[in-house]
């Protein structure tokens, strides 16, 4: 805290008696002297008249409150009175005004002058009125001095009074005047999901006597990121005393994750001349959900999920799918998807949709409604060469989630030349029922396969027909039918020993069998016959 003795120091670098000090003390103010520490003061007096005594009145402790009045005689006799700015007018026709004096003679002098300010707000006077209590203001061009004010100059020598003004009025054409009116038409949600379609409507009404052309709407969203959108509108109708028009724009909102603000304002820039300008805009909040859940892929072979070196069709159908919960972002891009094969050789190869190879269904979609958001790709094509291959598969949605922290990826085997393994039935022996595993290859499941089943002096008990093994495919099979040990009039059998074989055809010729390095179950059959245990 600075006090007296801070203020009489400052002679170090102001000069001799050139303190604020030394000033003060000039004045007559000597109980400055008593500001040593922290209390209020109260000094009045008028520099240069010593007819006017000097007031000083201090504190005794911080929390002092000092009040006291003033009377300060003046006399003035001139003075002026302005009115605030009128406009923008579409034309200015005339000025009245009227007063009167408060003296019992008329010693008052006062004349009106006219100012016009343009578009680039530079003001000039356009006039001086003296005595005409009505005047024309024809000679003002609203084009160029849209806005005019008045100014009334009065003096009074003898009386040092006022002239008293009873009225000033400008008369014209002033310009259409208009107004949001929420009250009227107002529509539009504060929360939305990411693509959803955002409808913001509300009204504008003229609410004066003139009519208003085509009218300018500017529109833009202050995204989550301060990031400003500007969209531009075609005019909207001409507008007609007391006539309403409501506004209404639809906005994408899938680049719009988070908060933003909607700002309409018609008539901007003051494109057409308004009266005031205050009530033409509205700033309207929104939020939109961001979609952060990953999109489902999934992929099968020939309608099964395979494991890694599975054995599969040298011509497959691959069916992969890729499925999301947004209601509004459809999967209708074939960017979304990426599907790749490397080739034994180690190449890798991407497919593209302009051939019968590779097919995109897109999502079929309605907005808004709960709907199956997945999209689909049917590949097939035709590995000639046998060896091991991998799918590579990656998805994202329309927001850019991935389908999972890293590709899909499944390895799996060709073998072009149709064979079949050994068939075992499991589980052997078995009381109930019993299915059958076995492996097939080439590119398409044999046109006739069966099984036999005998007892073991020979005699064929029980033929399963491919139509009752059920769906078979390409690589290995556990087959759906399961055989309850009867006969084939649905007798059961007795417990024992039965003999099964396999018979299969494939354009007419039988098929090879297929062994796997290694594979030693051929001692469990014997010229193809294998052997099951039936225990009730």
């Amino acid at each position: 805290k600075i006090f007296i003795n801070d203020w009489m120091a400052d002679t170090a670098t102001l000069g001799h008696n050139q303190s604020l000090y030394h000033k003060l003390k000039s004045f007559g103010l000597n109980e400055i002297d008593s500001f040593t520490h922290n209390i209020p003061f109260l000094f009045f007096f008028k520099k240069g008249d010593p007819n006017t005594p000097v007031f000083q009145r201090t504190g005794s402790t911080p929390n002092d409150y000092l009040v006291e009045n003033f009377t300060l005689e003046e006399s003035m006799v001139r003075g002026w009175v302005e009115s605030p700015w009128f406009g923008p007018a579409l034309r200015w026709d005339e000025l009245h005004w009227d007063g009167n004096t408060i003296d019992p003679v008329l010693t008052d002098e006062s004349v009106i002058e006219v100012f016009g300010k343009n578009v680039n707000g530079d003001v000039e006077r356009l006039a001086t009125v003296r005595n005409a209590r009505d005047t024309s203001l024809s000679f003002v061009d609203s084009r160029i001095y849209p806005y005019i004010k008045l100014r009334q100059l009065t003096s009074d020598t003898l009386h040092a009074t006022p002239y008293q003004l009873q009225y000033w009025r400008v008369n014209g054409v002033l310009p259409p005047e208009g107004s949001i009116a929420p009250d009227l038409y107002l529509k539009g949600r504060d929360t939305l999901e990411v693509g959803e379609k955002f409808v913001f409507s509300i009204a504008f009404k003229n609410i004066s006597e003139e009519a208003f052309d085509s009218l300018k709407v500017n529109v833009r969203i202050t995204d989550n990121n301060n990031v400003q959108h500007v969209i531009n509108l075609p005019r909207m109708k001409p507008l007609v005393s007391k006539d309403t028009l409501i506004f209404s724009y639809e906005i994408d909102t899938k680049n719009l994750p988070g908060a933003n603000s909607l700002f309409v304002e018609v008539n901007p820039d003051e494109d057409q001349p308004e009266q005031y300008h205050f009530n033409n805009y509205v700033i309207h909040n929104f939020y939109v959900k961001p979609d952060n859940a990953n999109p489902l892929l999934d992929v099968t072979f020939d309608g099964v999920h395979i494991l890694n070196n599975d054995i599969v069709s040298s011509r497959p159908h691959i069916l992969i799918t890729l499925k999301d919960d947004s209601k509004f972002l459809a999967l209708d891009d074939t960017s979304l998807l990426k599907v790749e094969v490397r080739y034994p050789d180690g190449q890798l190869r991407s497919f593209s949709f302009t051939g019968d190879t590779l097919k995109f269904t897109p999502a079929s979609l309605r907005e808004g409604q709960s709907g199956d958001n997945t999209a689909t790709i049917d590949l097939n094509p035709f590995f000639l060469e046998d060896g091991d291959y991998e799918l590579i598969v990656s998805g994202r949605d329309k927001s850019g989630n991935q389908s999972g922290q890293s590709a899909y990826r499944v390895s799996f085997k060709i073998i072009n030349k149709p064979m079949i393994s050994n068939m075992f039935n499991y589980p052997n022996p078995f009381t109930t029922s019993t299915a059958f595993v076995f492996t097939i290859t080439g590119s398409e499941v044999p046109q006739n396969i069966r099984i036999q089943i005998l007892t073991i002096t020979g005699k064929i008990v029980r033929e399963i027909t491919k139509e009752e093994l059920g769906p078979l495919k390409i690589g290995r099979n556990i087959t759906s039918f399961k055989w309850d040990g009867t006969d084939q009039y649905g007798q059961k059998l007795g417990n024992g020993i039965y003999l099964y074989r396999v018979i299969t055809n494939q354009h007419g010729k039988a098929l090879d069998k297929y062994k796997t390095e290694g594979d030693q179950t051929d001692q469990y059959f014997n010229k193809g016959y294998g052997k099951m245990y039936l225990m009730r």
